[in-house]
């Protein structure tokens, strides 16, 4: 039963929890007034993403994928897809090929493994470049879900961007050491 529900749950976050109502029937009038209801909403559709979109989502082709080969789109140390996380990406360069995490976390759990990091880098939320993390503002503990963890961590260039974001959505602003130590307490035990 458990698994049912779970499975049932997971679906509905899938597909955009979409709105199901049941048909009523009504007279003539409300129909044509229904129909251009209709038509117009379906026009504001073909607009829209089918999805729902997290906030860290961008679209495959506005995500840098620093990585090569098979698996170029997905964490190194999890497996999650890059661009769906994409706001949230780490990289750094490991016995010198270029390695992409999701999150922070992640990039913290390859650390904690023993990986030497040169040139760590992360994403700006504002422009979805690359840039070193000894330039970034991180904004944590915003009220926008973070990846793999449940403390956020967004990092921009500008101070002024991470101000405008933390005004929008909370947060202390940090440095990149100050986001890592916060980063390392995942996996205290």
């Amino acid at each position: 039963m458990l698994k049912l529900f779970l499975f049932s749950l997971s679906v509905l976050i899938m597909t955009g929890c979409q709105n199901i109502s049941p048909k009523v029937q009504t007279d003539q009038k409300t129909q044509s007034t229904q129909k251009k209801t209709t038509h117009v909403e379906a026009k504001k559709d073909m607009q829209k993403p089918k999805m729902h979109r997290m906030f860290q989502s961008v679209d495959k082709k506005d995500a840098t994928l620093l990585q090569s080969g098979a698996n170029k789109e997905h964490c190194a140390i999890c497996g999650m897809n890059l661009p769906m996380f994409y706001k949230t990406n780490h990289a750094a360069k490991v016995d010198g090929k270029s390695t992409q995490y999701c999150s922070l976390h992640c990039m913290t759990e390859h650390i904690n493994e023993g990986a030497e990091l040169e040139n760590p880098m992360v994403v700006d939320v504002s422009s979805l470049k690359f840039i070193p993390v000894t330039e970034a503002f991180y904004v944590v503990g915003s009220d926008v879900p973070g990846t793999m963890s449940r403390v956020s961590k967004y990092a921009f260039k500008h101070l002024e961007d991470a101000k405008r974001f933390q005004k929008e959505h909370g947060g202390k602003i940090v440095d990149f050491y100050s986001a890592w130590q916060i980063a390392k307490k995942d996996f205290k035990k």
